[in-house]
């Protein structure tokens, strides 16, 4: 009889930082004639006393499928994304995607469209990044970023296969490349549905962290995976609205730039724990305690994408600030409801 493997997926409840968890559910193929919908997938309890999700004399969390895309490690499976429910059908406390879906209707009046930066190290066991000598350090940054050659790259044959399977399952990845410290590295991932946006960087995660099992590499996701004179590890947000995008103008950006600095402390404290040790003014950021703004900069909060500017104020902006461990449904929350507050103050004023 046919199978189907489906590699159920969730956020733990760690705080400040949650992991991804997974178990398989076997299915026979007949279950599901019609075709695989998320919306056919049964529901399935685990222990939430092992996740921090659950006490153990309660401990039954319930698994709500809500995504899915095929499985490219696995031949005719599925990885299922999942919300986590409480054993009465509410949303867990840690069901962070749940409070993005409240601003999602928000989210589409706008049309958002979010493309992630994913910065992340590759180390191995001893948490060592790949091309880090046992002794001591490399040579300096500077020819590492996109970098060629044996002496200036590491890793690069795990990071194409990091993006082939992604391109498998259908996710929206548009790039890699080799970042400013040996062994670091970049993949981009952009979607104009804001949920869809922050899932299908939860799945790339997933693939990344799993692949790298294979090879006994660890995926190193902290903001400063290595003290000193060295870069740290974003997750830089690029975002953009029908208005910044159809109507522009510059006051407009810059109505936007401003509320964004207004709520500058809020956004921090949801874009990834940690960050304080990267956001220090230096390495192409700006110090955490300060917020600016400006074209080209990438010492600022916000870059203003000159390409942007040469459109005639037409494009989008980029957020700086995230962390590479930060929650993507927190981030774009937060995102949405600031620049769509902007947005609200402009239309309101011209009319």
């Amino acid at each position: 009889m046919s199978k189907i493997k489906l590699e159920y997926i969730w956020l733990d409840g760690y705080n400040p930082e949650q992991n991804i968890r997974s178990k398989t559910k076997i299915l026979d193929a007949k279950e599901l004639e019609d075709g695989i919908k998320v919306s056919d997938l049964p529901v399935w309890s685990f222990d939430g006393s092992s996740t921090q999700q659950a006490s153990g004399d309660n401990s039954d969390c319930l698994l709500q499928p809500v995504y899915m895309v095929k499985d490219p490690t696995r031949e005719g499976g599925y990885i299922v994304l999942c919300e986590v429910l409480n054993a009465d059908w509410t949303p867990h406390s840690s069901n962070t995607r749940h409070k993005l879906s409240k601003v999602s209707k928000i989210a589409a009046k706008h049309k958002f469209w979010f493309a992630f930066e994913q910065e992340y190290v590759l180390t191995n066991v001893q948490d060592k990044p790949l091309g880090f000598p046992t002794v001591g350090y490399p040579q300096p940054q500077g020819k590492y970023y996109c970098g060629i050659g044996t002496s200036n790259v590491e890793g690069r044959d795990l990071v194409e296969e990091h993006m082939d399977v992604c391109l498998e399952a259908g996710l929206d990845i548009t790039g890699i490349n080799a970042e400013v410290m040996i062994g670091q590295w970049e993949y981009q991932i952009m979607s104009k549905n804001t949920l869809r946006a922050a899932d299908e960087l939860i799945i790339s995660r997933y693939l990344l962290i799993k692949l790298m099992e294979r090879y006994q590499v660890v995926v190193n996701l902290s903001p400063k995976p290595v003290e000193g004179d060295w870069n740290g590890s974003g997750m830089h947000v690029n975002f953009s609205t029908h208005e910044t995008r159809e109507q522009g103008g510059e006051k407009l950006f810059t109505d936007i730039c401003d509320n964004l600095g207004f709520f500058h402390q809020e956004h921090i404290e949801v874009y990834g724990k940690d960050n304080e040790k990267r956001l220090t003014g230096l390495h192409e950021t700006q110090s955490i305690d300060k917020f600016s703004f400006g074209v080209s900069d990438r010492g600022s909060s916000i870059r203003i994408p000159i390409s942007t500017v040469k459109n005639n104020w037409k494009g989008y902006l980029e957020d700086r600030r995230p962390a590479s461990n930060g929650d993507p449904y927190l981030i774009l929350s937060k995102l949405v409801d600031t620049v769509a507050t902007s947005l609200k103050t402009q239309i309101f004023h011209e009319a």
